[in-house]
Parts: C-alpha cells; sequence; structure tokens
C-alpha cells in the first residue's frame, strides 16, 4: 500500500484549486489548477488498501485503483500511467469529465471522505504526457482484416484504438468535421479542453487507426456499402436524440434542445465561423429545463456569454446533502451536487414543473409557466394553484436523451430493444460481423461506460475475426451500474 497509516493520519480530502469565478467566467479554460505536490502524495496515501477494493467495482473499467495511487505516492509515474491505461484508453477524459462513480465505492468513505481518485488519475495521465510517457503502440503484426467504426466518441475511440493495436485495420467514420463526437462538441471546453482530444488523436493516427470525417453514414455513404467494404462494423453512433418538452408552446423562437445551443458555443471556441448559428445569450434571460450535467454545462456557457439572468429548474426534489439509509455504500447515491457552474451564479429551482412557454406576438418566448411539481400515483405532475411566470428569453431543453437515430440503422437490418438498438451480450447483432457498443445499445450512460463497452466490444470483434481474443472484455452489454 501506500501510506500505512495515511487515512489514519490525513482524514481531510483536498482536491485542486479552482481559478476564481470572475477571472473563468472571461473565457472558456479549464477550471482546475494544478494541485500542490505535498498535497497530492497525501491525498494519495490516503488509499488504505483495504484487501476488497470496491472502487474496482464501483468504475466498469476495473481500474487498478490502489494500485496507481500507491505509485503515485512512491514518485512513479511511468508505472502509474502503465496501470492506468491497462485498463483505461482515456484518463485524461475520464479524469476531466466523469462524475466518479469509484469514489462512491471507496471503502474510507464509509466514515470518511473518499479518496480523491479522479483527481489522482487525471494527474497520472497529464504528467504521462508531460514527461513523454505515452507514446504510439503500432502492432507488429496486421491481421489483414478490415473494421470499421462508426462514430467516434468515448466508445468509438476506445474500440478503434483496441482493434488497431490487435492489427486490424480500422476506419472510423464521424459525421462532423472532427473526430471526438461529444467529447469535443458536447462538453465546454471549461470542462474539457479539446487538445486533450486532438493529442489523443494524433496518438490513435500513429498507431494506424485511420479517420474519415464528414461522413455521415446512412446518407453519404449507406450501411450497406459500409458493410460491404470491411469485414466487420461497429455501430457506435451514440444516444443523441433529446427528449422533447412536451408542452404548449415549445415551438416557439427562442426555446432550444441544449446541444443545439452547445454544440454551436463549442465550436466558436475552436474558431469556426458559424454566422447565425451561433445561439447567444448575451443579455437574455435564461432558464434551463433540466438538473443535469448537460444542464450544469448550459449555464455555465450561458455566464459566459454575459446572460443577464440564468435560472435552473428541476422538476423533482432537491437531493439530500449527504447519502440517505436507502442508497446504502457502496451504491452510486443520488446527493445534492453543487458544479463548478453553479459556484459561478445563477439560480437553482427544484419541484419546479413547467407547464407553458409564454410567446410574444412575434411568436418568440418571453416567459415559462411553471407550477410546484405534485407527487401523485400518476406520477410527477403540475400542482393546481400554484403556477408562476419566469422571465425567458432564452429556454435551453437539457432533459437527457431518448436514444440513437435508429432509422437507417431499422432499414438496413438492426432491430430495437425499447429505444436502443438490439444486441447480444458480446455487442453482436442480427447482422453478421455487425456490433454495437456505447450509447447507441446501453442508452444515456456515462463516459466510463462508453470506454468500458468499447473496449469490450473491441475482443468481440477480435474473437470474431481471429477465432480468440487477448484483448480485455471488462464489461459484458447487460452489465449495470451499482447504483438503486
Amino acid at each position: 500500500m501506500a501510506d500505512p497509516t495515511g487515512f489514519l493520519t490525513v482524514r481531510e480530502r483536498e482536491l485542486p484549486p479552482k481559478r476564481p469565478v470572475p477571472l473563468r467566467l472571461l473565457d472558456h479554460r479549464e477550471i482546475q489548477q494544478r494541485q500542490d505536490g505535498a498535497a497530492f502524495i497525501r491525498q494519495a496515501g490516503r488509499c488504505m488498501d483495504c484487501g476488497v477494493p470496491f472502487c474496482h467495482r464501483g468504475c466498469p473499467l476495473g481500474n487498478l485503483i490502489p494500485e496507481f495511487n500507491d505509485a503515485m505516492w512512491r514518485g512513479q509515474t511511468a508505472r502509474a500511467s502503465e496501470l492506468l491505461h491497462a485498463t483505461n484508453n482515456f484518463p485524461e477524459f475520464t479524469g476531466r469529465a466523469c462524475p466518479a462513480p469509484c469514489e462512491d465505492s471507496c471503502v474510507l468513505g464509509i466514515n470518511q471522505p473518499a479518496v480523491t481518485i479522479k483527481n489522482v488519475e487525471v494527474t497520472i495521465i497529464d504528467r504521462a504526457f508531460e514527461q513523454g510517457l505515452v507514446t504510439p503502440q503500432v502492432p507488429e503484426r496486421m491481421s489483414g482484416r478490415t473494421v470499421a467504426v462508426v462514430g467516434s466518441g468515448p466508445a468509438g475511440l476506445a474500440c478503434a484504438q483496441q482493434l488497431t493495436r490487435a492489427g486490424h485495420a480500422v476506419v472510423v467514420y464521424e459525421r462532423e468535421d472532427r473526430a471526438g463526437g461529444l467529447l469535443r462538441y458536447g462538453i465546454p471546453d471549461f470542462k474539457l479542453e479539446k487538445h486533450h482530444i486532438d493529442r489523443r488523436l494524433e496518438q490513435m493516427r500513429a498507431e494506424g487507426t485511420r479517420f474519415r470525417t464528414g461522413i455521415e453514414v446512412g446518407v453519404d455513404l449507406s450501411w450497406e456499402e459500409l458493410a460491404a467494404r470491411v469485414d466487420a462494423v461497429v455501430v457506435c453512433t451514440g444516444a443523441v436524440v433529446p427528449r422533447e418538452l412536451a408542452v404548449p408552446g415549445a415551438e416557439l423562437d427562442g426555446v432550444h434542445f441544449a446541444m443545439d445551443y452547445l454544440v454551436p458555443a463549442n465550436r466558436r471556441q475552436a474558431g469556426d465561423e458559424l454566422g447565425g448559428e451561433l445561439i447567444d445569450a448575451a443579455g437574455k434571460h435564461v432558464v434551463v429545463i433540466g438538473g443535469g450535467d448537460t444542464g450544469s454545462d448550459c449555464i455555465g456557457t450561458a455566464l459566459r456569454q454575459q446572460a443577464a439572468s440564468v435560472t435552473s429548474l428541476a422538476i423533482g426534489r432537491r437531493p439530500p446533502g449527504e447519502r440517505p439509509e436507502d442508497q446504502p455504500w457502496p451504491t452510486v447515491p443520488r446527493v445534492f451536487e453543487v458544479s463548478t457552474s453553479h459556484e459561478e451564479g445563477g439560480e437553482r429551482r427544484f419541484l419546479a414543473s413547467t407547464v407553458r412557454a409564454v410567446g410574444d406576438e412575434h411568436g418568440r418566448v418571453r416567459a415559462l409557466s411553471v407550477a410546484r411539481t405534485e407527487y401523485t400515483e400518476a406520477g410527477r405532475v403540475p400542482e393546481p394553484g400554484t403556477e408562476e411566470e419566469i422571465p425567458a428569453d432564452l429556454v435551453l431543453i437539457a432533459m437527457g436523451f431518448s436514444g440513437p437515430e435508429t432509422q437507417a440503422l431499422e432499414d438496413w437490418g438492426l432491430g430495437l430493444s425499447g429505444r436502443v438498438l438490439g444486441r447480444a451480450a458480446d455487442y453482436s447483432t442480427a447482422l453478421p460481423g455487425v456490433f454495437v457498443a456505447g450509447d447507441a445499445g446501453r442508452g444515456q450512460s456515462l463516459i466510463v461506460w462508453a470506454i468500458a463497452e468499447g473496449r469490450a466490444a473491441a475482443a468481440a470483434v477480435d474473437a470474431h475475426l481471429s477465432g480468440a481474443t487477448a484483448l480485455p472484455s471488462p464489461v459484458t452489454a447487460h452489465d449495470r451500474a451499482l447504483a438503486v
């Protein structure tokens, strides 16, 4: 273990400092700063070598958390990087954008604040890149087999990298102009600066993975044509269809889905010329419907665009501040969280049910009619007599995603399982040589699940093409998180 008495002598959980709010609202740079070296070592030393590390099960990737904590406490960055990459292709992504279910499962968290696993992870990979420890892993021999991976989000990238390293010729198709999926265009730069994606793509290209951007399979190239060109196809198109706001007035000008707002904002930070595509919150009263990560991203973006006000609406009750009794360790509890965007300003309202969007004479939204949420046998409904109007020049719907875009895939012959693409436990589908990984088959989920599925699907594809595989398979397509 690291420090044998660390968890006894260092009881405080200490995270890196953040840039001051007034300063960070002036730009879109990442918020977290580098932690003092001594403080970092103290935190890594809190890992208690618990015997049965439940953090392994809390993380679907099965990250070797006690081992890399020990390596970093001893100053062995190269070994820590090797241990981290043994289970995770992209720790620089998860270390910034994952909600860290591993920390909810930390044994120390039973009676103390959990080990700062997420910060240790991102520190390892950042130091590894700085020290030139992250290099291309070019396969020693090629298999002669070809694979098309459709979609370049975390599932697609992980699957492609694993298959390339196994010796297959892999091409990643992405309909956007740059690879990265929602990592690039859905997550704002203040949470994940895009040079992290670019340097990993550079590594993948050096290993042999090829990227074809600006090509939408099913439109520019049919699925049948693609499948005829390769030995296997892996569908990693994500769950990008937004949940709709089914209230009167949702069609008004000024009411937008979150991604229609965030994607152009991210493109602007990349230096793209947008014309009228950008939705600007400057000087507007902004209301964000939805209290999750996407809603938080909308809040932070609107504040940086100098909105007049930002109000966040959540339909449910405010979660408790501490783990409730009915959500025991090591499950992932639903507790009240304050994101970096919430720290920066705006108002958060809970038990807020949207009744209608109110428009002006020009057909543009001017307010939202909101009522208190009432819990009934029929579900959560607006409580009669509690309606009020909230000024709103811009309404952003951040209620999550219902599933993948499926029409072209259904026409090709892939079936549905509910709202997602049907697949077996090994990620295979009814079409020979076709596999589905990530949110397209799981539904809206976490980045760690996407990477884990990408790795596991790569193992299944390798076995299909080669008859056997040495690639790791951390999860099946039917595994679920340790959540209540």
